[in-house]
């Protein structure tokens, strides 16, 4: 390893593109990206969030999160409905179909992270998750 390839920023970015591609990859058969993966996750968790919110929560634009949400609107996967105190703001829930769609979705998803993190023992996936959790931390 160089002195480029073993900075801590560029493994993470590296590892951040590999992880992307995998996921697209085991997402392709429920025919979701990784953002719209991330959305389903958001609102399982969730219901009731606007766009607003999940395009923060998933690192796009609002305009980008419009599109998202059209997609997985036209796909039976979501609804959405105005908010009683506010009605231009609209609450995104799953529909039982965006509920299974989701389920095999993050089977898929599991799989990629079991793979990526196979061979660490539980505590060091500990010990990763709070270190990256510390950089994002110190640098927010």
């Amino acid at each position: 390893m160089n002195e480029t390839t073993s900075r801590v920023g560029y493994l993470i970015k590296r590892t951040q593109m590999v992880l992307h591609n995998a996921m697209s990859e085991a997402l392709a058969p429920q025919s979701l990206t990784v953002t719209e993966f991330a959305v389903l996750t958001a609102l399982q968790e969730e219901p009731g969030l606007s766009n607003a919110d999940l395009a923060r929560r998933t690192f796009v634009t609002p305009q980008s999160m419009h599109a998202v949400f059209k997609e997985l609107e036209s796909r039976g996967l979501l609804v959405r409905h105005a908010r009683p105190e506010h009605r231009r703001v609209l609450r995104a829930e799953l529909t039982e179909s965006g509920r299974a769609t989701l389920e095999k979705a993050a089977d898929a998803v599991n799989a990629v992270e079991e793979r990526m993190l196979g061979s660490l023992p539980d505590r060091a996936r500990l010990r990763l998750a709070r270190a990256l959790s510390s950089c994002v931390d110190a640098l927010i």
